[in-house]
């Protein structure tokens, strides 16, 4: 079986009240979608920085994922200056 590929789209928002907000994570079909789905939740927010990551969810369906592919995903997603 092939490694599902999941895309996700981390961003650097800037929220209406100007606070600054890092590493946004957010899963969608195509940057559009997570840009969608953004919107909803930071209602009038600028987007200052973008970028797609694809993550692989190896393993479903053949055996469960381990502790540490999990863990793998979670500080893939968080990699970037903290």
């Amino acid at each position: 079986m092939q490694p599902l590929l999941v895309t996700k789209y981390e961003f650097t928002i800037r929220t209406r009240n100007g606070a600054i907000v890092e590493g946004l994570s957010i899963q969608g079909r195509d940057e559009e979608d997570a840009r969608r789905k953004l919107a909803q939740m930071y209602r009038e927010c600028e987007v200052l920085e973008s970028r797609g990551v694809k993550a692989s969810l190896s393993g479903r369906g053949n055996h469960p994922v381990s502790y540490e592919e999990v863990m793998d995903l979670i500080v893939s997603g968080q990699s970037g200056g903290n």
